[in-house]
């Protein structure tokens, strides 16, 4: 058996490998096992052999895997979603109350948060309100 035959056994054990896994990582390194399969069959050194399958692997995760990610409907890791984006939509009720221009809190759930209502009136405490949304821990809420 020639060398250009083990990369190809390489390249397709990763790709069985792949099949068992997802985000196209593995199969990046069965391209550059095949990468250096075309080098073997040219006859080229071992490090030749060796410097192909890291260019090929390389290539494959700067070019291919983005390809191929988004046509598997994957989507980017730049929004991340919480438990907290739950809240909007959702009643509280106020626990201290809301100064204008200032800050109180509300409760929801058995949490109590601290809030700041969207226009510039006053919610006393029980009065029911609504979650608009959150900036890091503080809600914004309407009446």
């Amino acid at each position: 058996m020639e060398i250009w035959h083990y990369w190809v056994i390489a390249a397709l054990l990763f790709f069985i490998i792949e099949i068992c896994t997802s985000g196209f990582a593995i199969a990046c390194l069965s391209v550059g096992c095949l990468f250096s399969a075309v080098g073997s069959a040219f006859e080229l050194s071992i490090s030749w052999q060796v410097g192909l399958f890291a260019i090929g692997t390389f290539l494959a995760f700067i070019f291919i895997r983005p390809f191929v990610l988004k046509l598997m409907g994957k989507k980017s890791k730049t929004t991340v979603t919480t438990n907290m984006d739950n809240l909007i939509g959702r009643k509280a009720v106020v626990t201290e109350r809301i100064e204008k221009d200032g800050y109180g809190r509300v409760k929801i759930d058995g949490d109590d948060w601290k809030a700041r209502l969207e226009d510039d009136g006053e919610a006393e405490v029980g009065e029911k309100v609504t979650i608009l949304s959150n900036e890091s821990i503080i809600l914004t809420v309407k009446k």
